[in-house]
C-alpha cells in the first residue's frame, strides 16, 4: 500500500463459505471487496494481535478490532452526519458520524505515533466515502481525543466489536458522497443532534449504536465549545478506553445471538482474566496446580452469566467479566476440594489436582484460588467501591452455601433416609446457589432496580435446580458413551437423588427390592444389575416424578424471564434456561 490509495489496500483472500455468504446476501462486488480488507485485530486494551479480513472480524462471534470515528465540523460548528447506504453489508440505512471505518493492517495505518495511523485511515476513507479531497483534511488538522470499546450485534450473522479511536476535525469541505457507501448527508447543530437522539418516534431515522454512544455518553458540551480551538481540543485528550459494554439494545429490531454464540463471545475474555490471576505468582508449582482444572476446559457457563444477564436487564461493562472470572475461579476451587473429599481421581478427563500434584498442594491451591478470586473482584474494572460490600456479601454467602451443600451431601452417606426437602436444600447449595449468585450480581452491576435483581435471583435459582435435577436424570437415561462414565453410576454409588428418594417412599414391592439390591453396591454392581435398577426407578414412577419437578423449575425460570422487557440479549437467557431440558427431550 502506498500513499492514500484505495485500490491497493492489503486484503485477505476470502474462503468459499465467506464468498457464498456475501453472494447469498446480495452484496455487490464493491462491498464484497471491502469485506476482504485486512484490518487490525486487538485485545480489549487495543494491543495489536494481528490481521483479519473484515468479514472474519464481523461475522458470528466477531472479534475485537481497531476502528476510528471521525467527527467532522464545519466553520459554523455543525457536525456532518452520514446515512449508511442500503447496500452496506453491516448496519445499512443507519445514521452515523461523519466517517467510521477501520485502519488497515499496514505499516502506514498501524503507526501509533500521535495516532497518525488512524488519521491516515480517516483521510483515505473520507475520500472514498464522501469524496473529500485529502488536501481539505490534512493530517495535522485532526485531533485524536479518546478511545471507546463497545459491542453491538445487528443480527445472528453480523456484529461489531471495536476499539474505536475518536477523531475531531474542523474543515469546510466539498462533498461528493459515494452512493455505494452513503445514501444521505446532513449537517447538524448541537441542539439538532440532541433532538435526533431523543426522537422517540424514530422519524429522524435509526442512529448507529456506536454513534449514539459517542454522542450521548462520551461527547459533552466541552467538545462542542472546543471546536475551532486547538488548545481546547488538546485539553480534552485522555488516556482512557471508555467502556460501553454491549449496546445491541440501542439498535431497534436487533436480533440477539444464540446461547452458544453468546458464550463464545465472552468465554475467551473471561478465561484470559482467570489465567492472568492464577499465573500472577512466582510459585510455578502452585500456579500449575491452580490452572490444572482450568486447562481441562469447560463451557464457563457460570463465568459468562453475569455479563449475559447484565446486557439483558441493564448496562454491561468489563467489571462483569472480572466478577465472572472470580466466580469461575471459586467454582474450580470447590471442584479441587470436592475431588479430595470424594476421593475422585479424574475430573474433566484428566487427573484430579491431588493426583496430578499431591494432596497438600491441592489443598493449598484451592485455598489460594479462593483468596485470588476476592482479590480480583476488589480491583475489577468499572466497579465502584460502594458496590463491593454487596459483592463480598453475596459471594461470601455463595461460598458458605456451597460448603453447607457439600456437608449435607457428606452427611447423606450416613443417613438411613433423606427427605425431598433436604435434597433440595443440598442441591441449592452445591449447584443452584452459584447460578442465582451469578444472575443476581449481573443484574445488580447492570444498574437494574431491586425488583429486577430479585427476579434474576429467582431465575438463577430455578435454572440451577433444574440443571441439577436434569443432571441426575441424564445419569439415568443417557448411554455410557454420551456420559463418559457408566450410566447409572449414581445408583451404584448409592446417591440419594430425587429419583431414589421418591422410589424409597413407595410401598414395598419386588420392583423396589430390585432397586435396593443394587443401590450403593458400588464397583461390585454389574451393568446388568444397574440396568435393572434403572428400570425399577422407571417402573416406580420416580424418573417421571423427577422430570416433572425439573419441568416445573424450568417453567418458573421462564416465568421470571417473562417479567423482563424483551430485547436482543434475552434470547441467550431463554436458550440457557432450555439447555439441560433439551438434552433428554
Amino acid at each position: 500500500m502506498t500513499g492514500y490509495g484505495i485500490s491497493d489496500v492489503p486484503t485477505i483472500e476470502l474462503g468459499d463459505e465467506e464468498q457464498n455468504l456475501l453472494t447469498s446476501l446480495g452484496a455487490d462486488a464493491t462491498q464484497s471487496a471491502l469485506m476482504a480488507e485486512a484490518i487490525i485485530l486487538t485485545d480489549e486494551w487495543d494491543h495489536v494481535i494481528g490481521p483479519a479480513s473484515k468479514i472474519a472480524a464481523h461475522k458470528g462471534t466477531g472479534a475485537y478490532h481497531r476502528a476510528f470515528s471521525v467527527l467532522l465540523f464545519d466553520s459554523k460548528k455543525r457536525l456532518l452526519l452520514q446515512r449508511r447506504a442500503s447496500d452496506k453489508v453491516t448496519f445499512p440505512d443507519v445514521w452515523a458520524n461523519s466517517c467510521c471505518s477501520h485502519p488497515l493492517h499496514s505499516e502506514e495505518e498501524m503507526d501509533e505515533t500521535n495516532a497518525i495511523g488512524v488519521k491516515r485511515a480517516a483521510v483515505r476513507k473520507l475520500e472514498q466515502e464522501l469524496g473529500i479531497s485529502p488536501n481539505q483534511v490534512p493530517l495535522d488538522a485532526f485531533h485524536f481525543i479518546t478511545k471507546m470499546r463497545y459491542s453491538a450485534r445487528m443480527n445472528e450473522t453480523w456484529t461489531e466489536r471495536e476499539i474505536d479511536h475518536i477523531l475531531v476535525i474542523q474543515a469546510d469541505v466539498d462533498l461528493s458522497p459515494n452512493p455505494n457507501e452513503i445514501s444521505e448527508t446532513l449537517w447538524v447543530s448541537q441542539s439538532e443532534l440532541e433532538a435526533m437522539l431523543i426522537d422517540e418516534d424514530g422519524t429522524a431515522g435509526v442512529i448507529a449504536p456506536w454513534f449514539r454512544c459517542i454522542a450521548a455518553r462520551v461527547m459533552n458540551d466541552a467538545w462542542w465549545q472546543a471546536i475551532g480551538d486547538s488548545d481546547a481540543l488538546d485539553d480534552l485528550v485522555d488516556e482512557e478506553i471508555h467502556d460501553m459494554g454491549d449496546v445491541s439494545h440501542m439498535l431497534p429490531d436487533a436480533v440477539g445471538a444464540d446461547l452458544m454464540t453468546a458464550l463464545a463471545e465472552v468465554k475467551p475474555l473471561v478465561e484470559a482474566r482467570i489465567e492472568r490471576a492464577l499465573t500472577h505468582t512466582s510459585h510455578a508449582r502452585l500456579s500449575g496446580a491452580m490452572m490444572h482444572l482450568v486447562k481441562g476446559g469447560g463451557k464457563r457457563l457460570r463465568a459468562c452469566m453475569p455479563w449475559m444477564v447484565a446486557r439483558a436487564v441493564g448496562d454491561s461493562h468489563a467489571g462483569l467479566l472480572d466478577v465472572g472470572a472470580a466466580i469461575e475461579t471459586i467454582h474450580n476451587f470447590t471442584l479441587v476440594h470436592d475431588d479430595i473429599m470424594d476421593d475422585d481421581d479424574v475430573r474433566r478427563g484428566r487427573n484430579a489436582v491431588h493426583i496430578e500434584y499431591d494432596l497438600p498442594t491441592a489443598i493449598n491451591a484451592g485455598d489460594a484460588m479462593l483468596a485470588i478470586a476476592f482479590e480480583a473482584m476488589a480491583v475489577a474494572e468499572g466497579i465502584e467501591h460502594d458496590m463491593l460490600p454487596f459483592l463480598v456479601k453475596r459471594i461470601g454467602r455463595m461460598v458458605r452455601r456451597v460448603s453447607e451443600g457439600q456437608q449435607l451431601d457428606i452427611d447423606f452417606e450416613g443417613m438411613e433416609s433423606v427427605t425431598e426437602e433436604q435434597y433440595i436444600e443440598m442441591i441449592t447449595g452445591k449447584t443452584a446457589v452459584m447460578f442465582l449468585t451469578c444472575a443476581e450480581i449481573g443484574a445488580y452491576l447492570s444498574g437494574a432496580d431491586e425488583e429486577t435483581v430479585q427476579c434474576m435471583h429467582d431465575w438463577g435459582l430455578a435454572v440451577g435446580l433444574c440443571f441439577q435435577l436434569m443432571d441426575d436424570l441424564i445419569d439415568a437415561l443417557s448411554d455410557s458413551e454420551t456420559l463418559g462414565k457408566p450410566c447409572g453410576s449414581d445408583i451404584a454409588q448409592g446417591k440419594r437423588t430425587l429419583m431414589v428418594i421418591h422410589a424409597l417412599r413407595q410401598p414395598e414391592s419386588d420392583t423396589k427390592a430390585t432397586l435396593l439390591s443394587v443401590l450403593g453396591k458400588g464397583d461390585d454392581a454389574s451393568q446388568e444389575e444397574i440396568d435393572a435398577g434403572l428400570k425399577a426407578l422407571a417402573d416406580l414412577g420416580s424418573i417421571d416424578y423427577a422430570r416433572e419437578r425439573a419441568v416445573s423449575y424450568h417453567a418458573k425460570a421462564h416465568d421470571c424471564l417473562n417479567q423482563i422487557p424483551d430485547g436482543p440479549a434475552l434470547r441467550a437467557l431463554r436458550e440457557l434456561t432450555d439447555f439441560q431440558l433439551e438434552r433428554i427431550s
